[in-house]
């Protein structure tokens, strides 16, 4: 009998070793798949952010609507906010996640389709089929019919077979799937990671997700470095056959291979968890306590606050609701931390969205460039600057006013290095007929209508042709024929136009007065002034960063600890509908108003800008970031002084309860170690 007694035991304890190890391992699985996903998370967001160029010329469409398209991903965030944060805890975590991971492949793919159905890009006139019926290349005063009649047939045979294309929409919706999918992702996520890590485990296995989702920029700024150089119709195209080279403003890279490859990346991510359970072996066997649907707390203080909203009904949850919103917007504190934080979520988002452009249009320098020496370098100062300013708070041991004094400083500090990015601005560039009078020899102001000068009016050139050619002098002529040459010899892609008579008149001593296809780079200052303002860049982020973990403390420091999850979600709300969407439209704005030149669509209608005014586009694009924050940093100083006058002399740890009955009816304990974070929380993380 003690026998079979001793047997039984020992099954039993085999059988318990067996199912931890089945627990820890699916855990395992679990840690492994959501790192995964992370890496297809962010590598998604760093493709939109360094294909907006691409797409503005690939659709013929302003920056305004460029800036719509990236804010579609936070209006799909907002679609399914509300029901991840109230039923997502309650449903199967894993297969949630799993369905927002295909839907995110599938907006990444969706953003890509349009590429396959719009056809060869066309970067000029000449590239319309039958094109060979008529080459706009060099003056020439014998032609029966002028340019401007011939490229109108042109494109309107083009606008006969492709209509005003609206396929950019395809691009919206698809960034709004992705939006979608990404939502429950890392709330989910990191709860279920809480819930079943083993006790005081979770922050490392977070730790873990944070560092391993580092891979996913580094992986998207080199990969849109690697898109940009390739021609968009690569593999479908002779490429030999064509004549632009990436310096060129009609260059579109293959800006659709990234969303692709993110797309089927986050596709094959999602398949593990599909073979996950709900929930791992219950806690309590190692240790810890059952997880709940309301998880947090503990199992007498669930059943005590299930049995009070059963007796008083749903009416009492609403009445809870509005009573801990009212106490939320009541709180002087919190409001003034909303309000600064918003003015510099609004500043970050415009500037991370377009400081791409401005590098192209301001230094001269190739989208794939700009995408791999400002991604790779300001990207580890900032993740150096997170990890610092998180040691610097905890071995400091600041307090709430400390904390807020710290913050303070670091972004006062990046405001000030952020302004040495003015004296660093190149003058705009010598364009005759846009910057200068077409003889090169007036300068003129820009946006002004310049008639054609003795040099080229006999040309019978179309005007609104782009087909820009360095002089020999320096400057930067639209066509061959504006610039009047009479002839031209080369390949197709180092053609070399001789005889023309625009740079003759302008002064140049030259024997040949040669122009070559493609516009004049930038001068050695100019390329100087990029590499400093990289180095500025380098060194605000890195700042800037230090204090980014205090921001977040302090928004979980200012409200009742019964507060914090709604504190925290409607804050997450309020940034991505009034900075996420919206920041990228109006900055989108500001900067097509300093467009010298618009393309031409198909149908005749504009399209993308050509060329900008430099110094009008870096005063515009700094000024409007460094205006908000500025502004940001006097809502930052105000409350700054109320947060002193109210934790001065205190301990500064500990929040006066002011809303005292949002305990009745809040699912959150008050004690301040065991408060109820719940998988609603969304990071205001913007990439």
């Amino acid at each position: 009998m003690d026998r079979s007694e001793r047997v039984n035991k020992t099954s039993k304890t085999n059988s318990s070793g067996k199912k931890k190890t089945r627990c820890c391992n699916g855990f395992k699985v679990f840690l492994t798949a959501l790192s995964f996903i992370f890496i297809c998370k962010t590598l998604g967001g760093i493709i939109m952010k360094t294909s907006i160029t691409q797409i503005e010329r690939r659709f013929d469409i302003p920056s305004s609507t460029a800036g719509l398209i990236n804010g579609g991903f936070e209006i799909g965030n907002l679609f399914v906010l509300v029901f991840v944060s109230y039923f997502g805890s309650k449903l199967h975590r894993p297969k949630l996640i799993g369905i927002g991971c295909i839907i995110m492949g599938a907006g990444g793919v969706l953003t890509a389709l349009p590429h396959f159905f719009m056809g060869h890009y066309r970067y000029s006139a000449e590239t319309h089929d039958n094109a060979s019926e008529f080459s706009l290349s060099a003056c020439s005063i014998d032609k029966t019919s002028s340019p401007t009649e011939i490229s109108s047939k042109i494109v309107a045979k083009g606008c006969e077979k492709e209509s005003k294309s609206y396929m950019w929409i395809y691009v919206l919706m698809g960034n709004m799937l992705r939006g979608i999918g990404e939502t429950p992702i890392e709330p989910l996520g990191i709860s279920y990671l809480d819930d079943f890590a083993k006790g005081g485990q979770s922050s490392v296995y977070i730790g873990i997700l944070n560092a391993v989702s580092t891979i996913g920029p580094i992986l998207g700024f080199t990969m849109a470095s690697v898109f940009a150089k390739m021609y968009v119709d690569i593999g479908y195209v002779d490429l030999s056959s064509i004549r632009i080279t990436p310096q060129d403003a009609r260059w579109v890279g293959a800006w659709w291979l990234g969303f692709l490859i993110s797309g089927l990346l986050s596709l094959i991510s999602s398949i593990p968890l599909f073979f996950l359970r709900q929930s791992q072996d219950e806690p309590q066997e190692q240790g810890r306590e059952v997880s709940t649907p309301l998880q947090g707390l503990k199992p007498d203080k669930e059943k005590d606050q299930t049995a009070y909203l059963t007796e008083h009904g749903q009416d009492v949850t609403m009445t809870g609701f509005l009573k801990s919103m009212k106490c939320l917007l009541t709180n002087h504190l919190y409001i003034f931390y909303m309000i600064f934080t918003l003015i510099n979520f609004n500043a970050a988002v415009g500037g991370i969205t377009y400081v791409f452009k401005f590098v192209e249009q301001q230094f001269g320098q190739t989208a794939s460039q700009a995408n791999l020496l400002l991604g790779l370098m300001v990207l580890p100062s900032m993740a150096t600057g997170v990890l610092l300013g998180g040691y610097l708070t905890k071995k400091l041991k600041l307090t709430v006013v400390g904390i807020t004094r710290f913050s303070l400083f670091t972004s006062s500090i990046s405001f000030m290095v952020q302004l040495l990015s003015f004296a660093l601005m190149c003058e705009n560039k010598s364009v005759a007929g846009l910057t200068l009078s077409y003889d090169g020899l007036n300068p003129v102001t820009p946006h002004a209508n310049i008639p054609l000068s003795y040099c080229n009016s006999d040309c019978n050139c179309d005007e609104s042709q782009w087909e820009p050619v360095c002089g020999s002098n320096g400057i930067t002529y639209l066509s061959p024929c504006l610039a009047g040459c009479k002839s031209r010899g080369g390949d197709e892609k180092s053609t070399v136009y001789y005889n023309c008579s625009c740079i003759e008149v302008s002064g140049f001593p030259s024997t040949n007065y040669s122009a070559h296809l493609g516009e004049c780079p930038r001068d050695d200052g100019c390329k100087t002034n990029y590499y400093i303002f990289i180095s500025v860049q380098v060194l605000s982020s890195f700042i800037s960063a230090l204090g980014g973990t205090s921001f977040i403390m302090l928004r979980m420091r200012i409200v009742q600890p019964e507060l914090k999850s709604l504190a925290v979600g409607f804050h997450s709300l309020i940034l991505r509908s009034l900075g996420g969407i919206l920041a990228p439209v109006y900055f989108g704005a500001l900067i097509d108003r300093t467009c010298l030149k618009w393309s031409t669509t198909s149908c005749g209608t504009r399209g993308a800008c050509r060329m900008y005014d430099s110094l009008l586009f870096g005063n515009s694009f700094l000024g409007l970031n460094t205006s908000l924050n500025f502004v940001g940093n006097i809502f930052h100083i105000v409350f700054f002084h109320l947060m002193k006058k109210k934790y001065e002399g205190k301990d500064g740890k500990s929040f006066e309860n002011e809303c005292k009955d949002t305990n009745e009816v809040n699912l959150e304990p008050s004690n301040n170690n065991e408060h109820f974070v719940p998988s609603a929380i969304v990071k205001e993380t913007h990439i």
